[in-house]
């Protein structure tokens, strides 16, 4: 049987329950006080947007697959291209990051003010090259820099890396990517201040058992005439716009490729088959079409045009006036 409260125990339970929540409000009310207030660093300030950073990750995720596909054609091998992260941090930052030797290229990316970076991680760079020249693409132990036939194997596979960024970026600017210079040594390169900021994007490679980072590095400096256009909408909107002269492009040239029959109708007219029969060269078949009226060109059979009949040097010809109104012929 159930127990039944008395007065005095139901007063002292709400009394209770009042007391609680009083408490859990004061501790709700701190914690409210403490999540609006967000600590903003001088030092790294945020000058791209998420929206914008949303954008890059888009692109450079379409450049991934298109860089993976290039590099399994030249390694004759699959070859994995991760898009591993899109940051923002200080040019300093950036260059304590990278190993020593290194990899590094600088190049200018007209129309993009200054200079970019490209780094190929030691990992990354020994296990390519070994795999160029036939090997497994084996991690290579080696703290060493490159020689000039590396360096020369190396300055293949970024020229194609400019390639596949172009085409990356081209539904947001053409880019016209020329390469300046190759560095081995992070911090004898000084594209932007240390306290610049720069936008990273990292990549994850993978062949065969060896996995290595490769970094690019946009300086906003570089980013900022254009920065506008890393919208989500403007990426859609050019991607969209970028299909349909695909398409267009294509059909075009399918069409030039067809083989279609043209036919002019001088005149309609009907006659007997005796006078058909008994037709002779330099007979003359009378018509009730005038000979200032258009004839109609068909195309495989279907009425497309109207023309005038005529000559072009010796040969004779039509020349168009006017196209066919399709839904007159139709009714």
């Amino acid at each position: 049987m159930a127990k039944i409260l008395s007065q005095d125990e139901i007063d002292a339970l709400l009394t209770t329950v009042s007391a609680g929540d009083g408490e859990v409000d004061d501790e709700q009310l701190d914690d409210d006080r403490l999540r609006s207030i967000i600590a903003y660093d001088f030092k790294h300030p945020n000058r791209v947007s998420k929206d914008q950073i949303r954008t890059l990750e888009n692109m450079h995720d379409n450049f991934a697959g298109h860089y993976g596909s290039t590099l399994s054609a030249l390694l004759r091998t699959i070859a994995d291209v991760d898009l591993v992260s899109v940051d923002q941090i200080t040019y300093s930052e950036f260059i304590m990051s990278l190993v020593s030797p290194s990899c590094t290229y600088t190049y200018a990316a007209t129309p993009l003010e200054g200079g970019c970076l490209v780094d190929y991680n030691p990992t990354l760079t020994f296990a390519l090259i070994d795999r160029m020249f036939g090997g497994n693409g084996k991690i290579l132990e080696s703290d060493r820099e490159l020689t000039g036939i590396e360096r020369s194997v190396m300055g293949r596979l970024s020229q194609k890396l400019y390639s596949d960024l172009t085409r990356a970026w081209e539904n947001i600017v053409k880019l016209e990517i020329e390469q300046k210079s190759f560095e081995t040594n992070p911090q004898f390169i000084q594209v932007v201040p240390p306290g610049e900021t720069v936008v990273v994007v990292s990549f994850q490679i993978k062949v065969f058992q060896s996995t290595g980072l490769l970094t690019l590095c946009y300086p906003y400096v570089s980013l900022e005439p254009i920065i506008t256009k890393l919208s989500a909408q403007n990426w859609i909107d050019a991607t969209k716009k970028k299909n349909l002269d695909e398409d267009r492009m294509i059909n075009r040239q399918n069409l030039n490729n067809v083989d279609t029959m043209v036919t002019a109708e001088l005149l309609m007219t009907t006659i007997k088959v005796r006078e058909f029969l008994g037709l002779q060269p330099g007979d003359i078949v009378p018509s009730e079409r005038k000979i200032s009226e258009p004839i109609a060109v068909y195309v495989n059979k279907r009425r497309k045009y109207f023309a005038q009949p005529g000559l072009s040097g010796k040969k004779r010809a039509v020349q168009i006036t006017q196209p066919c109104d399709i839904e007159a012929q139709e009714t």
